[in-house]
């Protein structure tokens, strides 16, 4: 079996995981790529790959996505993305996992954390993190759906909307790689078998999450959030 092939097919299946769940393929399929490419092509072939996942999951999904929030988001973005891409040669990013990692579980699991955070939390500044911080680590849908899970209780539109501002979050992190000299046509064999496993788990996902039961489908989410975090916290010191 070739690679192409082989690659296109596990991203198929972690396609298909974050179009039940909304999000935790892209951490996967991060976690499985060095074993496929070298260090300096991880980053950009797995945003591009996540680009045509989550964009294509927002579009089966279109119905259920909250259009308010992208205004916002987007804007975080731009200026995350440009920060953060000026900073990355001169500050240490090491810690911020850590900080992610325990906002998460406390914006989850914590009603007094909420109330004191509710004034300073924003789809701006998640967008202005999470996109700007995807440039260096690949895979932070995490912190968008956090915010998603508490504000709706709806499964289909967490998972849509959150698709669409992770679209927004790979699509400004390749520009970022194309202007950083990254040459996306090297690739383009794994690349168009990637995306192609991608839109096929979208579809996948989007068909089976209809059989999941709202409520527990909500629980899982908040579960698997709070071990992602974790892992987050964890690698700081490894």
């Amino acid at each position: 079996m070739s690679q192409e092939i082989l690659l296109g097919i596990l991203t198929f299946f972690t396609s298909t995981i974050a179009g039940v769940v909304g999000l935790g393929g892209g951490m996967i399929l991060i976690a499985i790529l060095p074993s496929f490419l070298p260090i300096n092509a991880l980053v950009p072939v797995h945003g591009l790959t996540q680009l045509s996942s989550n964009l294509s999951r927002a579009v089966f999904g279109y119905k259920d996505v909250k259009l308010e929030v992208i205004p916002k988001f987007l804007l975080g973005s731009l200026v995350g993305v440009s920060f953060f891409a000026i900073i990355l040669y001169f500050v240490s990013l090491t810690y911020i996992p850590l900080f992610i990692g325990f906002y998460i579980l406390l914006s989850l699991w914590s009603q007094k954390f909420n109330d004191k955070i509710k004034k300073f939390e924003s789809y701006y500044l998640i967008g202005f993190i999470q996109s700007g911080f995807s440039i260096v680590v690949g895979a932070t849908g995490p912190l968008a759906t956090t915010l998603l899970v508490k504000d709706y209780n709806d499964k289909h539109t967490v998972v849509a909307t959150a698709a669409a501002l992770m679209s927004i979050t790979h699509l400004l992190k390749v520009f970022a790689f194309m202007i950083f000299g990254f040459i996306f046509f090297d690739y383009l064999g794994i690349l168009v078998a990637m995306i192609i496993g991608a839109i096929a788990g979208s579809y996948a996902g989007t068909k089976l999450r209809d059989k999941i039961d709202g409520k527990k489908f909500m629980l899982a989410l908040k579960i698997i959030l709070s071990f992602m975090a974790i892992k987050l916290i964890i690698f700081v010191f490894m």
